[in-house]
């Protein structure tokens, strides 16, 4: 009975310590519940002074670098001075994404090297007071993400490379940073929710807070009832989302996946169970990297990352597709030519994955189905045959064209499911939509 008893209380402590208690979200917060789920498609940035020594020449390393390399913190603090995006256009990047079809922005604040990309008051190791620049570029972001009908969201770090008070050590950031071998971890979390609150308070109303790091140490006490309950205090609408890899707790508005479809782990370290019901959300790298790294040239194609949108969406999911932008402010020019691709085949095709939502049918290997009201779009990726036979299919057909021309498609229900026919001369290189009225 006592070791009952024990077992009850770790897991109230683990549950009520990692949640904000008796959340209740306002009509405003499921509103823009809403709203994400419609948007589908965001642009993810992965921009700071890591940017200035280009990965290293390192494959996948980029944003990592001062961990990877093990630069003491003395060193590191040297890259701002370097750090002067004089060709940094918002209105540029914010058109950019207008016209890839993404309808909202999630940039890095603070990275884990704990450099900040804003005006901090509360610390001066940040791109104004540190950098040649001087200029506040979320400011600037925001702004015109205002002007143009952008939404912006801001990627905080809970890990945190720099700051003495982040002690213990957790899994990374350890013994080369020269950081002393003690410190206060409420200190920590009070600057951590200071920042935040910078974040809530100066730049007007954001899509959200995008968290990471707390898979550096999960036994810290990271006192998120307080730093939830914080963020929609201030900003009652903001969605909280958490890239801690495990189910959402209570208080975080939307679960996401790192560089895996929802439910999946091929990246091992996906450890998040069942999918809940709350807003969902991919992010994946356009290369191999993060941030900006000189040496990866290893791009996904836009076919595959188009799929990949169309199976994200199958699940209900949105897609964040990320960026590094290069040291002096520009996108890369590979990146934007992909954005363009991904932007042309939305204009066309975009009423199968805006507003939609999961489909009848869960993501195979041969595509995905997506739903809007009484419309089901059968998106077929990859199939070797003439026809699909799909068991699952069972809703009442009322009609089901092809959505290029809009021709009749042949099918058949049978005991064993629903077999379309999909002749070889209807398919379509990236992906052959089928429009059913059920």
């Amino acid at each position: 009975m006592k070791r009952q008893l024990l077992i009850l209380l770790a897991i109230f402590t683990f549950t009520t310590g990692f949640s904000q208690k008796n959340y209740v979200p306002t009509k405003e917060n499921l509103e823009n519940r809403e709203w994400f789920q419609d948007a589908k498609f965001g642009l993810f940035v992965h921009w700071g002074v890591y940017s200035v020594m280009a990965g290293g020449g390192d494959h996948g390393i980029a944003e990592w670098i001062m961990n990877q390399k093990q630069i003491p913190i003395d060193q590191y603090e040297k890259l701002p001075s370097f750090f002067n995006p004089v060709d940094f256009d918002p209105i540029e990047w914010v058109a950019m994404v207008k016209k890839a079809g993404m309808k909202y922005i999630t940039i890095t604040s603070k990275h884990h090297d704990g450099f900040a990309m804003y005006d901090s008051k509360v610390s001066d190791y940040n791109i104004v007071d540190r950098t040649p620049y001087g200029k506040d570029v979320l400011k600037m972001l925001k702004d015109e993400c205002d002007r143009q009908g952008i939404k912006l969201f801001f990627y905080y770090s809970q890990l945190d490379w720099h700051h003495p008070d982040y002690y213990p050590r957790g899994r990374t950031g350890r013994n080369y940073t020269g950081r002393p071998q003690e410190g206060n971890w409420d200190n920590y979390i009070d600057y951590m929710n200071a920042q935040l609150t910078e974040l809530l308070t100066n730049y007007g109303e954001i899509g959200g807070i995008w968290f990471d790091g707390m898979w550096d140490q999960w036994d810290a006490n990271w006192r998120l009832d307080e730093t939830y309950s914080l963020i929609h205090k201030h900003q009652p609408g903001a969605l909280v989302g958490s890239n801690h890899h495990k189910a959402p707790f209570p208080g975080e508005d939307f679960q996401m996946f790192e560089r895996d479809l929802p439910g999946e782990n091929t990246m091992g370290f996906n450890q998040t169970g069942s999918i809940s019901e709350l807003p969902l959300e991919m992010c994946e790298t356009m290369n191999g990297s993060w941030g900006f790294n000189i040496k990866d040239e290893g791009y996904k194609s836009t076919k595959r990352l188009i799929q990949t949108m169309v199976k994200s969406a199958g699940y209900g999911a949105n897609f964040l597709l990320n960026t590094g932008p290069m040291p002096n402010g520009k996108i890369q020019p590979e990146n934007v030519d992909t954005l363009m691709v991904m932007g042309q085949w939305l204009e066309k095709y975009g009423e199968s994955v805006y507003g939609t939502r999961k489909g009848p049918v869960k993501p195979a290997h041969w595509g995905a189905t997506t739903k809007k009201g009484n419309t089901v779009y059968l998106h077929i990726l990859d199939l070797k045959e003439e026809s699909l036979l799909i068991p699952e299919f069972d809703q009442k057909i009322k009609s089901a064209t092809f959505f290029d021309d809009n021709s009749k498609v042949k099918f058949k229900k049978t005991e064993f499911g629903t077999i379309f026919q999909i002749p070889f001369d209807k398919r379509q290189k990236i992906d052959t939509i089928i429009k059913i009225v059920i």
